[in-house]
């Protein structure tokens, strides 16, 4: 590592607290897919005491749940301390799923603020924290989940509409960003990390556990040359945005897969080398647990079915896996006989999450108005649901608009 330049570890949304496809672990008391998010959570650590890292950013969402229970803040704190403890500074960013579920009441990882944990810092408020490394300091530009009571605390936001308020907060964690950047010393490396969505980025299961409105940040925002590394959390698939300029604009992503809306993605966690003026970062991969969904297609086989399930399930890599079976198959064919066979071979499996059968009945050409559903486009659809709803024209535009920058991403 060249003189100056800082080592940074990023990581985040480790969701301690999901327990979907798990079951209690008779060692520990706790459920064994809480068990798996800790292993990953103690690779994080463990790479960082043995590579030389500089510094550590958590870029949000700790928990699952915004009040998690004892034990989960306990094994969560326990690793925060070893990298404390090694004299590494970590930032813990504030996401969303951090918050309190009633106002002013303290966050998740408030307590480590509390009680003045040393090299801990918690960040819930967009501000400047200078942190002093090994091999000097570092500018950190924090920027929170953005939440509307704290933005927009000034009488002059009462009342006003529900889009007008979104838009409102979007503008200022925007121009909360760009102070910030005008602040920095130019002469130290910096990096901007924040909880949110940034325009153009592609969800993963993020989508299903985030409720109600969710501020989109504009790419022109974060990319400010200002800063040398854009750390970023919220969504759990990891990716750069910045097509290859400076700044890199890098979520990590997730550490564990969450279900099977992440079957196929990569999880992990970044390490940047940044210097005042540039950096480079690779991302280094954990072992999450496999989720694996088995497809059997039973319509046209030619003797013994149980015979051909079998074969096909031995196609397949399902030992400690999460597993699901689709199943398409004839009207008559006897079910409890495959599903008891399609059981046996998945033993080796940590969780058979499932069997489903499609037993090829048609579906109903449903109709709305005088278009076949199947027929219309999402955004078409969207709007015949607002309109059945009732909703303002003006609202309905507003939504159809934000749909169609949503789809756009996830097709590109």
């Amino acid at each position: 590592m060249a003189n100056g330049t800082i080592r940074i570890l990023h990581f985040s949304d480790i969701h301690i607290g999901i327990e979907n496809y798990g079951t209690l672990d008779p060692n520990t008391g706790v459920n064994s897919r809480v068990l798996d998010f800790l292993r990953r959570f103690d690779d994080v650590v463990n790479y960082a005491l043995g590579n030389e890292v500089d510094a550590v950013i958590f870029s949000g969402d700790a928990f699952k749940n915004r009040d998690p229970n004892s034990t989960y803040r306990r094994e969560f704190a326990k690793r925060i301390k070893r990298i404390a403890n090694a004299g590494i500074p970590i930032v813990l960013l504030v996401g969303n799923h951090d918050l309190p579920n009633v106002h002013l009441r303290a966050s998740s990882v408030e307590i480590f603020r509390t009680l003045d944990v040393p090299n801990v810092i918690v960040a819930d408020m967009e501000k400047i924290h200078l942190l002093q490394t090994r091999h000097g300091p570092l500018q950190v530009a924090a920027v929170p989940y953005p939440i509307r009571s704290r933005l927009l605390v000034g009488d002059e936001y009462r009342g006003l509409p529900l889009e007008q308020v979104n838009r409102t907060i979007e503008e200022l964690v925007m121009e909360n960003i760009a102070e910030m950047a005008s602040r920095l010393d130019p002469l130290l490396p910096a990096v901007l990390t924040g909880h949110f969505t940034v325009a153009g980025s592609k969800f993963g299961s993020e989508r299903k556990i985030t409720l109600g409105y969710d501020p989109t940040i504009m790419l022109s925002a974060v990319n400010d040359p200002a800063f040398d590394y854009v750390a970023l959390g919220h969504i759990h698939k990891h990716q750069e945005l910045n097509k290859g300029a400076h700044p890199p604009v890098v979520y990590a992503g997730s550490i564990e897969r969450v279900d099977f809306g992440e079957e196929r993605e990569q999880k992990g966690f970044v390490v940047a080398d940044v210097w005042r003026g540039g950096s480079t970062y690779a991302f280094i991969p954990t072992a999450a647990r496999i989720f694996k969904t088995v497809d059997l297609d039973l319509r046209s086989i030619e003797g013994n079915p149980l015979a051909f399930v079998d074969a096909e399930m031995s196609r397949f890599a399902l030992e400690g896996a999460v597993v699901r079976v689709q199943v398409n198959a004839p009207p008559d064919l006897e079910r409890s006989v495959v599903e008891r066979e399609i059981r046996s071979l998945a033993k080796g499996a940590a969780h058979l999450s499932g069997i489903t059968w499609d037993t090829n009945r048609n579906p109903r050409a449903w109709l709305v108005g005088d278009e076949h559903v199947a027929e219309m486009s999402p955004q078409d659809l969207l709007r015949r649901y607002l309109e059945l709803k009732e909703e303002p024209p003006e609202r309905i535009s507003a939504l159809i608009e934000r749909a169609e920058v949503l789809i756009t991403a996830e097709n590109s």
